[in-house]
């Protein structure tokens, strides 16, 4: 039987809103073993000036628990 958990992050990139969710993923696998999927559950873009600067995404992660 597998057991998983969802945790939320934030991501951003310079580029996109894809590279910012590429970010956060290779990001979370730094930390969290057995990263299973992603749910982009929201996104935004940082303005400066009139133009973007920053898109920001937020990431529900999901990754199953280590077997006992």
């Amino acid at each position: 039987m597998s057991i998983a958990r969802v945790t939320e992050i934030s991501a951003t990139s310079p580029k996109s809103f894809d590279d910012a969710v590429k970010l956060g993923i290779e990001r979370a696998s730094k930390t969290l073993r057995n990263v299973k999927s992603v749910w982009v559950k929201d996104q935004n873009a940082m303005v400066e000036d009139g133009k973007v600067r920053e898109f920001k995404v937020n990431l529900a992660v999901t990754f199953l628990l280590d077997d006992e």
